[in-house]
């Protein structure tokens, strides 16, 4: 075997183990799984069409985010996102958002720029229509704006990751008629911060931006529904 085929093998395991992983993660923090269930490694190889082993090695990097617990053997359970968790993810979003916000000022592309301003006038405008759905999703992508204009494939790998595990409880946020459109007027004093080239003021917004958004999901008593509908 040639170093190519042997680097194609290896490419081929980990892309195979990494389509397993994310549609195991994504069908945890969906709340396909519900908390407690176990997760079994011949039925999932079978619905997935793979074998056991990429499920194993699948079930390894689940266990190191905390999402399932394999019990030695009895099986692997999934344990999901306590509430502690969701705080945390959130108070920790809120510093790397901010981060995110300031070197975005110093690296965002004229495309970008454009993008998000677009963004957020068009958000403007499903939000007096009150069309909370379409909302969301302009919501979701100004994060991603944001993460793509920060120019760090390690940040913006991080806050992508986080935006996955509270993509759900973010969804119900926004369905709430007053934070959809607050949520849009904050995005919009960080955009224009951005585009000021305002970096200490930009992080500073993006910082509060998900503080409000925590204390808002609190507030509406969403974190307990997340996790007892979610897990």
């Amino acid at each position: 075997m040639n170093s190519y085929d042997v680097k194609s093998e290896v490419s081929d395991k980990y892309s195979l183990r990494g389509r397993v992983f994310s549609r195991l993660r994504e069908d945890i923090l969906s709340g396909r799984y519900e908390e407690y269930e176990e997760l079994r490694e011949v039925a999932i190889g079978e619905e997935m069409g793979v074998s056991r082993t990429p499920v194993r090695e699948a079930f390894r990097q689940l266990e190191l985010e905390g999402l399932i617990q394999i019990v030695p053997n009895k099986g692997a359970y999934v344990t999901g996102i306590t509430e502690k968790d969701v705080k945390d993810i959130y108070m920790i979003r809120s510093l790397l958002e901010g981060l995110c916000a300031r070197w975005a000022t110093e690296h965002i592309t004229e495309e970008q720029m454009e993008e998000m301003e677009e963004n957020v006038y068009l958000a403007e405008f499903h939000a007096r229509k009150g069309h909370l759905e379409q909302l969301a999703e302009l919501d979701n992508r100004f994060h991603d704006i944001m993460y793509e204009a920060c120019d760090s494939k390690i940040l913006e790998h991080q806050l992508k990751d986080f935006h996955q595990y509270v993509l759900r409880v973010r969804k119900k946020t926004l369905a709430n008629a007053n934070r959809g459109p607050k949520s849009n007027e904050e995005h919009k004093g960080i955009m224009e911060a951005i585009k000021a080239k305002d970096g200490e003021l930009a992080e500073k917004l993006a910082h509060q931006h998900m503080i409000n958004a925590y204390d808002n999901m609190v507030k509406n008593g969403l974190r307990e529904a997340y996790v007892r509908e979610e897990l």
